[in-house]
């Protein structure tokens, strides 16, 4: 596995001839905040990258810390969207599709920790379940017109989601969604393997262009800290001493899945906490029929 050392060189190294475009949803703390952070210092700020996310103040705060571009025209912005509803997400999606024509990196890493039952939206969807997999699915249906215009224009076409690549389970083709079996812990096995499945299937219906499912391993962020669950946020206090040694910084989790990111080829892939290839088949519960189900599921689930 590449060393972190390795992985900043090879990020260091990129050096488009156009004028990239990233979108980052969740891009306002812990891993998105990592990568966009790391992208900006390697584009030397002349990127056009938009963080998505809840907290303005957090954002305007991460893009001061960004290198002044010093191409012409180049933005550096927040959007504010809740990705627990689908009407938000369509909405900013249907605004940045037209004022920005091509998309070359769209990263999802947006998480929420709960250790609390279902919980839904006015939607009906559960909230872990619109963070964790449909609002990401409902921005990539909905971008990815910009995206395949960058893949026609010659230029990198990429899409990324940082959940749990390999590490779900068996998933209820009866019950996509867990409207009848809903508990925590099948929530944490259905989002991994409902995001490993979503990019194979995005992959066989848009040749060309990337899409990866990342594993980022242990990373210290927020998440603990801001959980809406009491005994979880005890466990940040009580934990994180003893998680810090093994587990990744943000900046250094950012620049290994940007690793990830800007290496991978065309199709899908999944990847580790180092950025390396996990492969697709191992844990993988996916199948041709979940494949079709699932799509038609999220479709109906997250349509306005």
């Amino acid at each position: 596995m590449p060393s972190l050392s390795t992985v900043r060189a090879f990020n260091a190294a990129f050096s488009p001839s156009y004028t990239p475009v990233g979108i980052f949803v969740g891009g306002t703390s812990g891993i998105g905040q990592g990568m966009a952070e790391a992208f900006a210092r390697h584009t030397k700020g002349n990127a056009h990258i938009v963080l998505i996310g809840r907290n303005r103040a957090a954002a305007e705060s991460i893009i001061k810390t960004f290198p002044r571009p010093t191409v012409p025209g180049v933005r550096h912005e927040f959007v504010e969207c809740d990705i627990t509803l689908m009407k938000n997400v369509h909405r900013v999606a249907g605004e940045l599709r037209a004022r920005i024509p091509k998309i070359n990196f769209l990263v999802l890493t947006p998480g929420v920790l709960t250790m609390n039952g279902r919980n839904e939206t006015e939607e009906g969807i559960d909230r872990k379940l619109a963070v964790h997999y449909y609002g990401r699915w409902r921005f990539i249906k909905d971008l990815l017109p910009a995206v395949e215009a960058a893949h026609e224009a010659g230029e990198d076409a990429k899409v990324m989601s940082v959940m749990s690549a390999g590490h779900g389970g068996k998933i209820d083709l009866d019950d996509l969604g867990l409207k009848k079996s809903f508990s925590v812990s099948n929530a944490a096995l259905a989002a991994p393997t409902y995001n490993d499945i979503m990019i194979n299937d995005f992959a066989a219906r848009h040749p060309g262009l990337s899409f990866i499912h990342a594993h980022p391993g242990a990373v210290i962020t927020n998440l603990l800290k801001s959980s809406d669950t009491s005994i979880i946020r005890t466990a940040n206090t009580l934990l994180t001493p003893f998680i810090t040694p093994f587990a990744h910084s943000v900046q250094s989790a950012g620049e290994h899945q940007l690793y990830a990111l800007l290496r991978a080829g065309p199709g899908a892939a999944r990847t580790g906490d180092k950025g390396e290839d996990m492969g697709l088949t191992k844990a993988y519960f996916g199948s041709p029929e979940a494949m079709t189900r699932l799509w038609q599921h999220t479709e109906e689930e997250t349509k306005v």
